[in-house]
């Protein structure tokens, strides 16, 4: 059971758990956009974090090559279908996180006719900044159909997980762009926030950047203190909320996120202009068009490609 402390923590994010010191969080952990589920037969390659040591080198608990059991720590709710999990490790290690890159979960499902276990694998960006030692949180939300989400909402404290990684997916450096565009729906909001907490935290990165947060209602807004608060402290940070359905008090855009919104809130085509989109299939198909079959990026299509962008404008999460 979490802790009234860790409750509130969930809802107001720009401090941290219970017992670490005050930081924002990093990224928000989701699916990362289009994948979809694998499964995997049961393997040999699940290691312990003490199996993972590199002489000479920082001790990281990931390994991209064999699957690490992670207790579960604790949990609480953020939202009436979201979820915040911690998972801890070797306190004296590192998770191993690259700007921008994943997580690899899996869970088993059963068994196949020949008694082997059958596991499904879904991908999560943990939220914790990727410095943070011993411990690493994700925020996932939990889907009436969704195999991985209903997992991770039976879990209890002392659970593990088995995780594989990190899987890199934008390769971000300071100042790689003048100004970095995002399109956001839901939970991709989560490989945005990694890559904005990077900028944010190093004074020698300048880079600007504008935010397009699309959700069915201000109640599925998730983290927005925490956005609120980086905006609020970071000149260099915009964001535009937009909402399917829009509350009687509600101050932002409504409807889906439309070529008005792209043209005004996201900087203009330019070889010095990075627009990074992450969203259910759908809003995908609207703004980019979605990922090829196999994964690479695909065509440009859809607002961004009317807006005058080229596919050397846009990475697809």
């Amino acid at each position: 059971m979490a802790s009234t402390f860790f409750r509130r923590i969930a809802k107001a994010t720009p401090v941290s758990f219970a017992g670490e010191p005050r930081s924002t969080f990093g990224a928000i952990a989701a699916v990362t956009g289009g994948i979809s589920y694998l499964y995997y037969y049961n393997s040999p390659n699940l290691a312990h974090l003490e199996e993972v040591k590199v002489e000479g080198s920082p001790k990281v608990a990931l390994n991209p090559d064999k699957w690490i059991e992670f207790k579960l720590q604790d949990t609480a709710r953020v939202s009436h279908n979201t979820h915040l999990f911690r998972f801890s490790f070797d306190p004296a290690a590192k998770l191993g996180l690259d700007i921008a890159s994943c997580i690899i979960t899996r869970a088993p499902i059963g068994q196949d006719a020949e008694g082997k276990t059958k596991y499904v694998v879904r991908p999560y960006t943990p939220i914790s900044d990727p410095d943070s030692k011993g411990y690493f949180d994700l925020l996932i939300k939990v889907y009436p159909e969704g195999k991985m989400s209903q997992h991770f909402a039976t879990l209890k404290s002392g659970d593990v997980v088995e995780v594989k990684g990190p899987i890199e997916k934008l390769r971000y450096s300071p100042n790689m762009k003048k100004h970095i565009g995002m399109i956001a729906g839901g939970t991709g909001i989560t490989p945005m926030l990694q890559v904005i907490e990077a900028i944010l935290k190093n004074t020698d990165d300048n880079t600007q950047v504008s935010l397009l947060y699309a959700n069915v209602s201000p109640d599925d807004i998730l983290l927005k203190q925490k956005l609120d608060f980086l905006a609020a402290s970071h000149p260099n940070l915009k964001i535009f909320y937009t909402v399917d359905n829009p509350s009687k008090n509600w101050k932002g855009g409504s409807g889906y996120i439309s070529k008005d919104m792209v043209v005004k809130g996201l900087p203009g085509p330019s070889d010095d202009t990075l627009i990074l989109v992450c969203g259910p299939p759908g809003m995908m198909k609207h703004i980019s068009g979605d990922k090829a079959k196999d994964r690479s990026q695909g065509e440009l299509t859809g607002l961004l490609k009317e807006a005058g962008y080229t596919e050397e404008m846009v990475y697809k999460f």
